[in-house]
């Protein structure tokens, strides 16, 4: 146990660190400050934004760290644990910026900028989360007095940072509440001194800062409300557990009657079971709470923890399995690895907690081990993804870049947008790399659609591109046999054609990224054939030649995820057919009758359309 907290009361020790503490709030703000206004004053560029941003995530995390610690640690250890800490948030910062440049820059919608560039939303999530369980980790061993403390006092030191820094981010909302009340009262009598205080970042900055030290000092001193909180929070969440178990329960003890194939047609079969994982795991714990609580628990919590131990493995190897699947099929990306990342951690929680429900001599009490293991399993984990160590980004373009190459993927089909906006620098690397390819197969489509690509800024495009008649050909698919896209179709100048209207037209037409299948059908047998249109999955759109223009005549509604239509599409395998109702006639005008009716899959009939 640390001297410091043993020999002095702790309202002394919060009294003698109050002023310490609030110091630190204060420089804090006035280290953002400054580093705001070097970027407002244009001192960060491109090309010392890692610099920028080591010291933007430093100076935000850091002194939050300082301020939990002052009073409970020793000034030596103090230090032995903020400086490593800092460092790692720096490096992570300067890779954060260095493996985006060339990339489309997420801070100014989607385009590219040469000021300074912030950590991504990823990487700011991800470190306070990181550094929250490293620092209950460090507290809790400092405190013990032991590399690796009790499971009770890292509960302990876990749970009472949490409340503390949602109180924390609690309170300071609420402060700004109030000055913003504050300056709207004055506005209305004509003083607008408190409004226009508060637009100074010199004084925004330093305010949220200093009210959010003193918030955790506060609560610090009041240990009684955190831990009040504490136990309602945790009774809460407990009760909620045996709902849980019976709900997943019941939906594994489905499946085997159900078939897996319901859960494969979701698309997102891991990231659903991830997540009724990682509630059974958090519900789990909120009954376990530090281990102490044993012959109190309530029979249905007590059953409904056991019971929800044993269902956590195999909800992560069903989890895995479905992965697995995406994988093999359409390779690696980086939603796909943060999955897998995830999956190691569901498997260690899974594994342990099974171990634990048939081998705790008293109810779950070898969950706490396994948690603590689990704990350093993520931080290790988290530090590879945001170091060049398991960079999705890189692992995930030269996964896709393996599927080109190996002829799973066609040409004009792979996701080039995908390495330009989700590879990062290693992305546009490869593209650039691909549209100067001048051999190989398909060399001439690959470095078009390259070419495209690294033209994009945004990935939604406010107002529609102009897409060549190369280019188009390319991303229009003609399905029908022994047909192709009338030229006059191709040459059209669509970006001029469809103005304000581009949401209703699909997007290969004005989008240099995306693709789709074309059938070429004379619908009204004049003589011309009209071209119809399809996305993925969608309806199809009908373009018909009026008067030398290609205009949308009209949209044929199809079932969705409808295998037998699909597999007819993409054979060419499409006529047309006598309406059973002529057009009523208003006016002068025609109007059409349109079916009602719910859209229905048909079977499939071999050679028919």
């Amino acid at each position: 146990m640390n001297t410091v907290d043993s020999n002095i009361p702790r309202s002394s020790v919060s009294r003698a660190i109050a002023g310490s503490r609030l110091l630190v709030g204060l420089l804090q703000g006035l280290a953002l400050f400054l580093i705001y206004q070097a970027a407002e004053n244009k001192l960060w560029t491109t090309g010392n934004s890692g610099l920028f941003a080591a010291l933007l995530l430093a100076c935000t995390i850091v002194p939050v760290l300082l301020v939990s610690a002052l009073g409970y640690f020793p000034y030596r250890t103090l230090w032995r644990w903020l400086l490593p800490a800092a460092t790692v948030l720096a490096l992570l910062g300067f890779y954060d910026i260095w493996r985006s440049i060339g990339a489309p820059y997420w801070g100014d919608y989607g385009k590219i900028d040469d000021g300074a560039r912030f950590p991504s939303p990823e990487l700011w999530v991800h470190a306070v989360a990181g550094f929250f369980i490293a620092h209950a980790l460090v507290s809790a061993s400092v405190l013990e007095g032991r590399y690796i403390a009790s499971y009770r006092n890292i509960f302990e030191s876990a749970s009472k940072l949490l409340i503390q820094v949602a109180f924390a981010g609690v309170f300071t909302g609420i402060v700004w509440l109030v000055l913003l009340l504050g300056a709207a009262m004055f506005d209305m009598i004509k003083l607008s001194f408190l409004k226009d205080v508060l637009d100074e970042s010199w004084f925004a900055i330093p305010v949220t800062t200093f009210a959010f030290a003193y918030a955790l000092h506060i609560t610090d001193v009041r240990p009684a409300i955190v831990h009040g909180v504490r136990s309602l929070v945790l009774v809460l969440l407990s009760w909620i557990l045996p709902v849980a178990v019976l709900l997943i329960g019941g939906f594994l003890l489905a499946l085997p009657f159900t078939g897996l194939e319901p859960l494969w047609a979701t698309k997102a079969a891991t990231a659903l079971l991830l997540a009724a994982a990682a509630v059974l795991v958090v519900l789990i714990n909120a009954a376990f709470q530090d281990g102490s609580v044993t012959e109190e628990v309530a029979l249905p919590i007590w059953a409904g923890a056991r019971i929800a131990a044993f269902l956590i493995l195999p909800l992560a190897l069903i989890a895995a399995y479905a992965l697995s699947l995406r994988v093999g099929q359409y390779g690696w990306t980086v939603d796909r690895l943060v999955a897998a990342f995830c999956l190691v951690v569901a498997l260690c929680c899974g594994a342990g907690y099974f171990w634990a429900a048939l081998r705790s001599p008293q109810w779950l009490s070898r969950i706490a081990p396994v948690n603590v293991l689990t704990a350093f399993i993520l931080l290790l984990l988290l530090l590879a993804i945001f170091s060049p160590v398991l960079d999705p980004a890189r692992i995930s373009v030269n996964s896709q870049l393996a599927q080109l190459n190996a002829g799973k993927i066609e040409a004009s089909k792979f996701d080039y947008e995908y390495l330009r906006f989700e590879g990062k620098r290693f992305g546009n690397e490869a593209l650039r790399a691909m549209a100067s390819a001048k051999s190989g197969k398909d060399s001439a489509v690959i470095a078009l659609k390259a070419q495209a690509a690294l033209q994009q800024n945004a990935l939604w495009n406010a107002e529609p591109q102009k897409v060549d008649a190369k280019l188009l050909a390319v991303n229009i698919a003609v399905r029908t046999p022994d047909a192709a896209l009338p030229e006059s179709f191709l040459a059209q100048n669509w970006k001029e054609a469809i103005k304000d209207k581009a949401w209703q037209y699909p997007e290969c037409l004005h989008n240099s990224g995306k693709t789709c299948e074309a059938l070429i059908l004379d619908m009204d047998t004049d003589g011309t054939v009209e071209v119809l249109l399809r996305e993925q999955g969608g309806s199809l759109q009908v373009f018909h030649l009026a008067k030398d223009t290609w205009i949308l005549a009209g949209t044929v509604d199809l079932p969705g995820n409808c295998a037998s239509v699909n597999d007819a599409l993409s054979l060419g395998r499409i006529s047309t057919a006598p309406t059973k109702m002529e057009d009523v006639v208003i006016a002068g005008r025609h109007y059409r009758l349109v079916n009602k009716a719910p859209l229905t899959c048909p079977p499939a009939v071999a050679g028919k359309p």
